[in-house]
């Protein structure tokens, strides 16, 4: 049996007929930048994070870009975030200007430790992005106490987060703001690039609307110097219609990764993912952590079971980063817990036969260890 990490095509088998309807009614209504396809799924998705706004954009690293341009965030100033993430949750940093300052996580969530931020604030702080790193909201009640304490602005990164809960409320809404990215494969996926932020504050996310489109209010006047960062009316269509199933596929996912923990649970030199008991996990990747992490991918190759990597190399030891001359040690459990993930196949359509092969052919390799 061959077990892929991931399986595009069987959702959309799922759903095919309701996506090409949606997919063939905004090609003959040529609405195809922007428009009412993409307004109608702002107003849904704002409705299901339980937000005021929400402002479709052209990618999760738009998202956390137009959320600090929006608020003032530039040259001179620094942000707090963490090093175990996409290089989007740094690009955007860099490209309003700032700095990135990273803090170690917390070596059972992998999320940012709060315990960690306040050493790092300074008197150039301006804000704060903490990463719901692999579905999984961090812990945010400390984190926003600390930024109150010092007036800094918290914009999560919930990218990998769409759905998942903190204390039964829903990632991204915690913040001034909270991005999300909808590429193919996340929990919500569009079909191409495509991003949001949710938002409470009325005033940024006019000043969010501006900036992704050109900065015009109206159009050919342009008020500040913008970027063209409209969500595409095919991928507000795609999914307006997949937001309606998102709930069920989180269950799903959630449901077989109780499986893989069932199965996994004693297994030496394999550690499960944890879910902290304040939140709800939507588990955008299932992340193991093993010793020989590069010849136990190949095994399971060999064996017929894909896996990834998320992420193999921490953002304060990438080259694109060595102007911050942080050097290997500087953040010991990011830097552990990067050298031990192995995503195992996650999807709502991975069936329980797949996720027994998977199991069966990572004992056997671990075995033969």
């Amino acid at each position: 049996m061959k077990v892929p990490f991931l399986d595009l095509k069987a959702q959309y088998e799922t759903i095919k007929e309701e996506i090409n309807i949606a997919i063939q009614d905004v090609i003959e209504h040529t609405a195809f930048a922007g428009g009412p396809y993409v307004s109608k799924f702002e107003e849904a998705f704002s409705e299901f994070c339980g937000s005021s706004y929400a402002i479709g954009v052209g990618s999760g690293t738009e998202a956390l870009w137009f959320c600090l341009l929006g608020l003032g965030i530039g040259p001179g100033d620094e942000v707090i975030t963490v090093p175990n993430t996409f290089i989007a949750t740094a690009e955007a940093i860099s490209f309003s200007g700032a700095r990135p300052v990273f803090v170690d996580v917390d070596e059972k969530t992998y999320n940012m430790d709060p315990n960690l931020i306040e050493s790092a604030i300074t008197s150039k702080t301006k804000a704060i992005i903490p990463v719901h790193l692999f579905g999984q909201v961090a812990d945010m009640e400390p984190i926003m106490a600390i930024a109150k304490k010092h007036g800094l602005y918290v914009v999560e990164d919930a990218c990998q987060a769409h759905g998942a809960e903190y204390k039964g409320k829903k990632a991204g809404t915690f913040g001034v703001a909270g991005a999300f990215s909808f590429y193919p494969g996340k929990n919500l996926g569009a079909y191409g690039e495509a991003g949001a932020i949710v938002t409470d504050n009325l005033e940024l996310a006019d000043r969010i609307r501006v900036l992704r489109d050109h900065g015009q209010a109206r159009k050919y006047y342009h008020n500040i110097i913008g970027w063209n960062g409209r969500m595409d009316g095919i991928q507000g269509a795609v999914l307006s219609v997949k937001l309606r199933y998102l709930t069920t596929w989180n269950d799903k996912r959630r449901k077989n990764a109780y499986l893989y923990n069932s199965m996994l649970k004693g297994i030496d030199g394999l550690v499960t993912p944890y879910e902290a008991d304040y939140g709800k996990h939507v588990y955008h990747i299932y992340a193991i952590r093993v010793k020989e992490r590069e010849n136990v991918i190949s095994k399971l190759a060999e064996r017929g079971v894909s896996c990834g990597i998320h992420y193999p190399v921490p953002i304060h030891l990438q080259t694109a980063y060595s102007s911050l001359c942080l050097i290997e040690g500087r953040f010991p459990i990011a830097e552990k817990v990067t050298k031990e993930f192995v995503s195992l196949p996650m999807y709502p359509e991975l069936t329980e036969e797949q996720i027994k092969h998977v199991v069966k052919e990572l004992e056997g390799v671990l075995a033969s260890m």
